[in-house]
């Protein structure tokens, strides 16, 4: 999996977890696409600065989900329900 994706994916699960600052460092960079020098511009804050937060970020989306493994379990529950007939399956999903 593009690892990109796998990111965003444990950000909706463990972006609560974070800062404000760390959310909008991750968002501008990985939702809205800019780069860390214009991150750094509208924080007036260093490019570096931006570069590190973004890094810690990543290491501790990582860490989550090595510890609470919540991304991971989704995964399994949704394959385990595609054998189950349909009703039973849409209450599930819409659990998830």
């Amino acid at each position: 999996m593009n690892k990109k994706i796998y990111l965003n994916n444990l950000y909706d699960y463990y972006s609560s977890l974070l800062t404000e600052k760390q959310r909008k460092y991750y968002e501008s960079y990985y939702f809205q696409d800019l780069s860390l020098a214009e991150i750094a511009e509208n924080h007036q804050v260093s490019r570096n600065a931006i570069h590190n937060q973004i890094k810690i970020v990543e290491e501790k989306l990582e860490f989550y989900e090595k510890t609470l493994k919540l991304y991971q379990k989704a995964i399994e529950i949704k394959k385990l329900i595609q054998n189950m007939d349909n009703q039973t399956k849409k209450k599930i999903e819409e659990l998830l």
